[in-house]
C-alpha cells in the first residue's frame, strides 16, 4: 500500500477510504480562482457494491492499495458468491456477488476472466468490454412487421434479457457491450 495525492487520483484505482476498499469510478478536479484545488470522487465499496461520493483537497494523502489481477476459471455461482479457481495454483475461492450480482450476465462456467485480488480478498472481476453470448430464448417476429427500427426481446445463455432487432432468432449468437447491457451486432460464427 502506497500514498498518493488526491490530485494524481485517477479513475480506474484502488484506494483505501475508512478502511474500506473502494474502486474510483469518477474523477473530477476543480481548480477554483481563489482558494486550495480539490477532487471530487465517485467511489465504488468492494464490498458491498454502494457507491460513496467525497470530495478531498488536492493535496490530501490517499492510500493506494496494490492489487493484483488473478487468471482464474469460473467455476459457479450458487447465488451468494462466484466460485473461481486460480488458473497458476489451481486454489479454489469465492467471490461475494453483493456489488457485481451485473457480472454473472456476462460469465460462462469454464470460461476465464481476469479477478482482482488484494492480499486474500477478491475485490473486483474484470471483463472485456463486449461479450459474443447465443440466444437461448426468441419469438418469431411479427410477419408485416418491417417498421424500421422494430426491435423484441431475447434472452441469452446467462439469463440475460436483451432488447434486439427483429430478425435475431434463437440459437444465434449476438454481440452485447458490457457496460450498457445493449445489443451491438449479430456474429456469423
Amino acid at each position: 500500500m502506497g500514498q498518493i495525492k488526491a490530485g494524481a487520483i485517477e479513475k480506474g484505482i484502488f484506494i483505501l477510504e475508512k478502511e474500506i476498499p473502494y474502486l474510483v469510478v469518477e474523477r473530477e478536479f476543480v481548480n477554483p480562482g481563489k482558494g486550495s484545488s480539490f477532487c471530487r470522487l465517485k467511489l465504488k465499496n468492494l464490498r458491498n457494491g454502494s457507491v460513496l461520493k467525497i470530495t478531498h483537497k488536492a493535496q490530501d494523502n490517499i492510500d493506494e492499495i496494490d492489487v493484483e489481477d488473478v487468471d482464474s476459471q469460473f467455476l459457479y455461482s450458487d447465488g451468494e458468491s462466484y466460485h473461481f479457481m486460480n488458473a497458476e495454483t489451481f486454489d479454489q475461492y469465492e467471490v461475494p456477488v453483493p456489488g457485481l450480482e451485473d457480472k454473472g450476465y456476462f460469465m460462462k462456467e469454464g470460461d476465464t476472466y481476469k479477478v482482482v485480488r488484494w492480499g486474500d480478498e477478491a475485490l473486483d472481476i474484470k471483463l472485456p468490454p463486449k461479450m459474443d453470448l447465443v440466444v437461448t430464448e426468441a419469438e418469431d417476429g411479427v410477419k408485416g412487421d418491417t417498421v424500421t427500427g422494430a426491435s423484441k426481446y431475447v434472452k441469452v445463455e446467462t439469463g440475460l434479457t436483451v432488447k434486439v432487432p427483429i430478425f435475431i432468432k434463437q440459437g444465434e449468437k449476438i454481440r452485447i457491450s458490457v457496460d450498457t447491457k445493449e445489443y451491438q451486432e449479430r456474429i456469423n460464427s
